[in-house]
C-alpha cells in the first residue's frame, strides 16, 4: 500500500471562523461538502468537521485520515496484517474510503482520489 499523506482532523465549534483561519494559514481554499449531516471543509492537510454531536462523537473515534494511492490495495494490506475493516470501501465526494481498526485498537480512515465508476 502506498501512503501519500495524512489529514489532521479538527472539530471546531465555529466552522466558518476556523475555515477562514486555516485558509489564511495554508494559503489553500477549502473544498466543502456535506456528508451524513456533517459539514466538512478540507483545507490543505486539515479536515474540519462540524455537525450534530451524535455524528461528531462517532467521527472523533477515527484517529486520522490516511491518503493512499488505492483503497483496494489498502484493503488487501490491512487484511493481510490483521486489521479489521469496519466500513467500506465506499464512494465519497472525492473518491473512495474505508475505515479500519488496527490490532492495537486505533481506528483510521483510508481514502483515495480514484473516481467512482458510474458516478
Amino acid at each position: 500500500m502506498e501512503i501519500l499523506g495524512t489529514t489532521l482532523r479538527v472539530y471546531p465549534d465555529d466552522l466558518e471562523t476556523s475555515v477562514a483561519f486555516y485558509e489564511r494559514l495554508t494559503g489553500a481554499p477549502a473544498l466543502r461538502f456535506e456528508r451524513g449531516g456533517v459539514s466538512v471543509a478540507a483545507v490543505s492537510c486539515f479536515l474540519l468537521m462540524s455537525g450534530p454531536a451524535s455524528e461528531i462523537d462517532v467521527l472523533r473515534k477515527v484517529t486520522a485520515t490516511i491518503a493512499v494511492k488505492d483503497v483496494d490495495d489498502a484493503l488487501a494490506a490491512l487484511t493481510d496484517v490483521g486489521a479489521k475493516v469496519l466500513v467500506g470501501p465506499v464512494p465519497t465526494p472525492a473518491g473512495r474510503n474505508l475505515i479500519a481498526i488496527h490490532p492495537d485498537g486505533s481506528v483510521f480512515e483510508y481514502v483515495d482520489r480514484k473516481p467512482v465508476q458510474g458516478a
